[in-house]
Formats: structure tokens, sequence, C-alpha cells
């Protein structure tokens, strides 16, 4: 089958495999991943752009213009809730407005929190802080607060088991290893990422934790009590749709599953065969995504905002141009259910490594 991700040529370095060494079978279906005892790639490609190219660290700081188009998009759910507050939830109307304007407009306010996360609206952490909860107001449902720990435990342990909650389980890869398996992931894959966390490892309630429900649940009650129930399904159904089979949500899947066929060899970590943990996407729709598709510059770079990453990309490009990357999110999304060698497993791990960020004290989590 066709894809849609552009490969580099690797060299063959010193340690890797001799000829006669006998292809490796795992020995359990039930664990399918590319386990890795390397350090992951981005802090020592970070490391070398910046002997090579010192101006980068200049792009470093917060991007003002985000709050205001934060406050263009919540603006535009409240004004979509308020003109569909008459309409059926089944109905066309309804329906076209949630998956065309409000899935889009929340996927933005997804990514806008992403970005909120690293600091990169105001110079201000409680700022940032509060203003994510603001953000989090249309999609319906408290996450803002306990994102940001989460994700940065994502940067600071990429592909560790037990750590980054962005990895799927094995339960996961296992029962949903087919098509009709994937294609159901990719429908509900909002709830996935949603609920996955908690199993893993849960967070400790702090104040800023309880600050993001009652700000949410007083926002939801109001919106019900003046413009009625259908007005905060239409914010509830775009969260949805947000994160189900919509070309946006393409990104979730692109950013870090193993898209190119793999030799038998590379899952087996002895070996060291390379297999690439990050993937780019430079088409359209980062307009509307804050260039999350950047996103081998972004884990590079977590502290550049997002207007700043493609003069990031621009300025070394030596160093992104022969990178894996994707020319379409849809097709991502096309490739991942029907093709047998992508799913679930696609994805590297580690056992060791990494760190959950803030230790867990209260303090440092609302930090």
């Amino acid at each position: 089958m066709p894809t849609s991700v552009t490969v580099a040529t690797v060299e063959p370095a010193s340690h890797s495999p001799q000829k006669n060494l006998k292809p490796w079978q795992p020995q359990s279906t039930s664990d399918q991943f590319f386990w890795s005892y390397t350090e992951e790639p981005h802090r020592t490609r970070r490391q070398a752009i910046i002997k090579a190219h010192p101006e980068v660290t200049k792009l470093c700081g917060h991007e003002p213009l985000t709050k205001y188009l934060v406050l263009a998009v919540v603006s535009l759910q409240i004004t979509c809730a308020l003109w569909l507050r008459h309409s059926p939830i089944l109905s066309i109307q309804f329906l076209a407005v949630s998956y065309v304007i409000g899935a889009t407009a929340n996927q933005n306010l997804f990514l806008a929190i992403h970005e909120i996360s690293h600091n990169l609206a105001f110079k201000s952490p409680t700022a940032n802080r509060l203003f994510a909860v603001f953000a989090n107001l249309p999609i319906g449902l408290p996450y803002s607060a306990a994102f940001r720990p989460y994700h940065l435990t994502h940067h600071k342990s990429l592909g560790v088991d037990g750590l980054d909650t962005d990895l799927p389980t094995s339960v996961e890869a296992f029962f949903l290893d087919s098509i009709l398996g994937k294609a159901f992931f990719c429908t509900f894959q909002i709830l996935f990422y949603a609920l996955r966390p908690m199993m893993v490892y849960q967070l400790p309630m702090t104040t800023l934790h309880l600050f993001n429900v009652v700000a949410q649940v007083a926002f939801d009650a109001l919106l019900i009590r003046y413009l009625g129930a259908n007005a905060f399904a239409y914010l509830i159904m775009s969260s949805f749709l947000a994160g189900s089979l919509h070309p946006c949500a393409g990104h979730f899947i692109a950013e870090h599953y193993v898209f190119d066929k793999q030799p038998l060899t590379a899952r087996n970590p002895s070996t060291k065969v390379p297999v690439p943990e990050t993937y780019s996407y430079y088409g359209p729709l980062n307009a509307l995504t804050y260039n999350v598709g950047l996103h081998n510059e972004h884990h590079d770079f977590p502290a550049i905002p997002w207007s700043r990453l493609p003069v990031l990309h621009e300025i070394a490009k030596d160093f992104y141009a022969d990178l894996p990357q994707h020319s379409s999110w849809v097709w991502v999304i096309w490739q991942f259910i029907w093709d047998a060698e992508v799913g679930l497993w696609c994805r590297v791990k580690r056992e060791t490594g990494g760190k959950k960020v803030g230790s867990w004290r209260s303090e440092e989590l609302a930090s």
C-alpha cells in the first residue's frame, strides 16, 4: 500500500547487526512494540542544532498573539452554541456545524492548551495556568490542569513505559489489532486519550485542578441555564468529533506512530536498528492547529512557540530535511486503519528513563 511518509536513507552504523544475525522473533504476541534502550533523539538533536545554529535560542519565549486567538475561538464557540440552541441535536444543521466549525474550533483549543502548558501564552506561569482554564471552557469537560503534567512528562519521558501516557497500552494494542479495532480507536480516540492517563497513573488533586473543575461546572451550568441543553450538547459533540474521524485529529496518530516499514530485526532492541519516533507534517492544516505538525521541531525545542517553529525549521533545515514526515493527516487516518503493517503496536517504547514532571508535589504541579 502507498504511504504518506517520506523517510531518509540511513547509513549502517558501526553497531549495525551482522549479516548472519538470525531474524529475531518476539517471544509473545502480547508485546510487539519497538523497544529501545537508547536515549530519545530530541535532546541530542537539540544540542547539535544549538551548536550549529546558536541563534535559534533567541526564538524561545511566549507568543502574545496566542491569547487573542484563544479569545476569538472561545467567542466563536459560544456564538455557535447560541445559534444552535433551538436546533435538534440530530438535525443536519446541528451535525454539520458541529463537525465543520465546532470540531475544528475545539481541536484548535486543545492545541492552544497544549501551547499554554509550555508557558507560551504569557510570561507569568500563573497567567498561563489560569488562561488554560479559560481556553478549556468551550470543550465542556475540565482537563487543562491535568493535561499539563501528563504532557510535560510525555516530553521528559518520551516512550517510557508507565510514564508516557501518549503510548497505547498492550491491552489496547492487542484487542484493537484489526481493521475494525483500529477504526474503533480512530473514531473514539478522544476517549482513549482522556481515560488512558488515569489508568497508567493518577495525579494528586491540587488547587489548580479544583479550580479547573469548579470553573468548568459553573460555565456549563450557566450555559444550560441561559442557552439550554442543546447549546451544551453542541460543545460536547464538538469535542468528541474533534478527536474522532476529523482531518485535524490525524495529528494524534501522525506524531509518534511508526508508519514506514521496518525490518523484523528492528523489534529486537539488541540490534540497535534506529526506528523513527517522531514525524512532522508541513501541510495547510497547521494553520488551524498552532503548527503542531512541526512535531520534530516542537519536541526538539518545546520553549519555542507555534509562530516561530517555521523559522526554526528554516534555520535548521539541514537537520530536518531528511527526517520522516507525513504529507496528509487524512491519509494518516486512512492508512492507520487499512494498512495491516501499521497499528497500535507501532510505537517505540523504553523500560526506563525520563521522569514524572514535578515529582508530583502539589505546589510544583500548580506552578
